[in-house]
């Protein structure tokens, strides 16, 4: 018995292995086409848990809205979140200085990209 409850605890253990960092500023954008939006993080992270602020450009527009209070954790290179609202979550892959992934918002599950520390971002389109 003991060795089962070993076994099952170094389990949990490697599943929640943090070995990325988030804390900091993030500045990208999630969406497409019409509907692509600039989205900055401010987060804090104390082991798995992050907390921190959201802030969403409103379409067509250059300033960022209010700031929207977000919990999440980060388990290997994976950072997970959602608002207290319940308007966004997301699930993103940490690769040093980036984040990719997908937020879900009412507008849907759209990709996303941010770097930390970045600049404006600049739609794909504008890119192209």
């Amino acid at each position: 018995m003991v060795f089962l409850l070993g076994c099952a605890q170094e389990d949990w253990i490697d599943r929640t292995l943090v070995t990325e960092n988030v804390t900091g500023a993030w500045t990208g954008s999630f969406g497409d086409g019409n509907s692509y939006r600039p989205i900055q993080f401010e987060l804090r992270q104390q082991g798995a848990k992050v907390t921190g602020v959201m802030m969403v450009s409103p379409t067509g527009s250059a300033s960022f809205g209010s700031s929207i209070p977000i919990e999440g954790s980060v388990a290997g290179d994976v950072f997970t979140f959602r608002d207290q609202r319940g308007t966004y979550s997301g699930e993103l892959t940490v690769g040093g200085d980036n984040l990719e992934g997908q937020i879900v918002s009412h507008y849907g599950q759209r990709r996303a990209s941010l770097r930390r520390g970045g600049g404006v971002p600049q739609s794909d389109s504008a890119t192209r």
